[in-house]
């Protein structure tokens, strides 16, 4: 399905990342991951892309640092001879009390979540042939808060909103598509289906569970492939009905 694309993943050595990165390249695509420090975990990631065949690379890159997203970019095309999937995943998650959040958190927040979407896509576009694909991950919370202590992340993410629709006018005349998936509740290291406030977090959804990484990566991929060819702009939601 994706024989002959190359694509980008950020965040990709654990949860959702590693997830999408294993997706597109079960799919035929070659892939790149970038991480922040969990380099044994990166090689693991490369290690299983190779094993289903594509070629994999890892790069060291934090998403707050602009100079390394572009080179992250740079280094894809470099290493595997084109760049036609962008999956802007990488992220943190700030919690606590609105009156304790500091200016720092505000800004790194942001910068990790809306910032290093933007500049990526900037970096990525010029790269880009017809079909372009880029997927940004963002979150439920963007478009429904159900308890307390989220408003920054919420916020940034629900910048992602913005930032797609923006990217679906100004590339479609490229024939580039742009859009986000808003994963709920998600099994993964930073919030665990076992974790304390799990159940709590079950009580919102519709369909009373969390999702697994592999549901997240089955929307990306679809985006990424041949079905999402007429999908731009648009937000697919993957939360078990927590915002239905």
């Amino acid at each position: 399905m994706l024989y002959g694309k190359a694509a980008l993943v950020t965040g990709g050595s654990r949860g959702i990342g590693a997830a999408i990165a294993r997706a597109l390249a079960g799919a035929g695509a070659d892939v790149a991951i970038t991480y922040a420090s969990a380099e044994a975990r990166a090689r693991e990631v490369v290690a299983a892309i190779e094993a289903a065949g594509p070629r994999g690379t890892a790069i060291q890159a934090e998403a707050a640092d602009d100079h390394a997203l572009r080179a992250a970019v740079d280094h894809t095309v470099r290493t595997l001879g084109r760049l036609d999937i962008l999956v802007n995943n990488a992220g943190i998650a700030p919690y606590g009390p609105l009156e304790e959040v500091t200016l720092e958190e505000v800004d790194r927040t942001l910068a990790v979540h809306a910032r290093a979407a933007f500049l990526l896509a900037q970096a990525a576009v010029p790269y880009m042939k017809e079909g372009g694909r880029i997927v940004t991950i963002g979150s439920s919370l963007a478009e429904r808060v159900p308890y307390a202590g989220w408003t920054l992340y919420s916020m940034s993410k629900s910048a992602l909103i913005g930032l797609t629709k923006g990217l679906a006018r100004d590339l479609g005349p490229l024939d580039i598509t742009a859009n986000l998936v808003h994963p709920g509740s998600t099994d993964t290291e930073m919030n665990p289906a076992d974790g304390p406030d799990a159940d709590s977090e079950r009580s919102y959804t519709a369909l009373g569970r969390y999702a697994h990484p592999d549901d997240i990566a089955a929307a990306v991929l679809h985006l990424a492939g041949p079905g999402g060819r007429n999908i731009t702009g648009a937000t697919l939601t993957v939360d078990a009905g927590t915002t239905a």
